[in-house]
């Protein structure tokens, strides 16, 4: 009875808490946040509709600002949903055509644009990043001049991943709405020792994909993310995505949150994500049911052919293995990952007060999407961990 008296009123104390923290909020109107529902949706005929419902119920019960939730099986179709609150302090429900920050998911947007390329002749994936990107960038990252394309992609360059400066993440700490420019991040990464030589081993890197955006603008001649337009988001009709080079922070966005303290005392960081809106490591916006769409369709070979796509699940396995996580090995901007319900594929992505993940299981072609406002602190343990993960995947499979 004790410990059920304790469950009832943390909902209640959290959004108590939540609420006050957000009265410096910008006022916005519920016509901001008009979006297009998504079309031919049949998700309340979807059998486990109340399960999926309830599921994202308990997570905003728990602490998490909102939830949005995208699951498609081939005996069920297509399931779309969303709970919460997509902008707490104007009390603005969720709805799952809302466009969210999806971070580093958008490095498989990358890793198959590059694809694209190769597919069209214009490079192969064991040439030198050096050969495309200028000598004055080369030249200040320690095995830059040595790692291939394919490297970059599947993080075994070795290269310094700028994020784990401590001189970047005091700057950004310093000046939390600023925005970065490619360079600006690089210089983080200048002069700092390689992790291993190259191809002797897997490291996550930031940096191999802010190389890859310039290789992808240097060789179309135009801003990477205006490719990403043309060769997927307009081909695949995903009308919920951009880029935020563009448009940062477009109307309707919904608000993101972070727990600095870990004490459910949320802050809304919407304007305190700007250091990835020009790099091709992160800046995409979008929503669970896009990214649905754009993962089944890689998989069913509708934007890159078999033998690209057979390169991008070519994995390679790091020589330590992280015991918080399930056993993980590295394809072209993917993961191959061994879950309790078998093998999976997935990109997951932070930014500043959002996080996202989309896992794709090829047994079954079973695809889990789903995106959330608030990250960091005590929300992480409801989003993005292991136990979380398995969490999602046993109300699926």
């Amino acid at each position: 009875m004790f410990n059920q008296k304790i469950n009832l009123v943390f909902p209640l104390l959290f959004f108590i808490v939540i609420f006050s923290s957000c009265k410096k909020s910008e006022e916005l109107s519920e016509n901001f946040y008009t979006c297009s529902p998504i079309s031919n949706d049949s998700s309340q005929q979807n059998q486990n509709h109340q399960k999926y419902e309830e599921f994202m119920q308990q997570l905003v019960s728990k602490g998490i600002p909102s939830v949005s939730m995208t699951i498609y099986k081939e005996t069920d179709g297509l399931w779309s949903g969303a709970n919460g609150k997509a902008d707490i302090f104007n009390d603005i429900n969720l709805q799952s055509c809302h466009q969210t920050r999806v971070g580093s998911t958008v490095k498989m947007f990358t890793a198959v644009t590059v694809l694209k390329l190769v597919e069209e002749g214009k490079l192969n994936l064991d040439d030198k990043i050096a050969d495309y990107v200028s000598e004055s960038v080369i030249s200040k990252l320690e095995n830059a001049d040595k790692a291939t394309i394919r490297q970059l992609r599947n993080h075994s360059s070795g290269i310094y991943n700028y994020i784990q400066s401590l001189k970047f993440q005091t700057a950004s700490l310093n000046d939390f709405e600023k925005t970065w420019q490619p360079e600006e991040l690089l210089d983080y990464a200048y002069g700092q020792s390689a992790y291993f030589e190259v191809g002797e081993d897997v490291y996550y890197s930031n940096t191999n994909y802010i190389l890859l955006g310039m290789l992808i603008t240097e060789i179309e001649n135009k801003p990477f993310y205006e490719v990403f337009e043309e060769k997927i988001f307009i081909p695949l009709n995903l009308k919920y995505t951009a880029f935020a080079a563009k448009n940062p922070v477009p109307k309707g966005l919904v608000r993101g949150y972070i727990d600095m303290y870990s004490n459910f005392n949320l802050t809304e960081s919407t304007y305190k994500s700007g250091w990835d809106y020009f790099t091709a490591d992160g800046g995409l916006l979008s929503n669970s049911h896009d990214l649905v769409i754009f993962f089944k369709a890689l998989m069913n070979e509708e934007i890159i052919n078999q033998n690209s796509l057979a390169e991008m699940l070519t994995v390679f396995e790091p020589k330590e293995r992280d015991e918080n996580f399930f056993p993980i090995s590295y394809g072209l901007g993917i993961f191959k990952v061994e879950t309790h319900k078998g093998t999976a594929y997935l990109h997951s992505g932070d930014a500043v007060g959002y996080y996202a993940n989309m896992i794709y299981f090829p047994k079954d072609k079973t695809i889990i999407s789903y995106a959330v406002n608030g990250n960091y602190g005590s929300l992480d343990q409801y989003i993005s961990t292991k136990e979380a993960m398995t969490t999602f995947i046993d109300l699926v499979k």
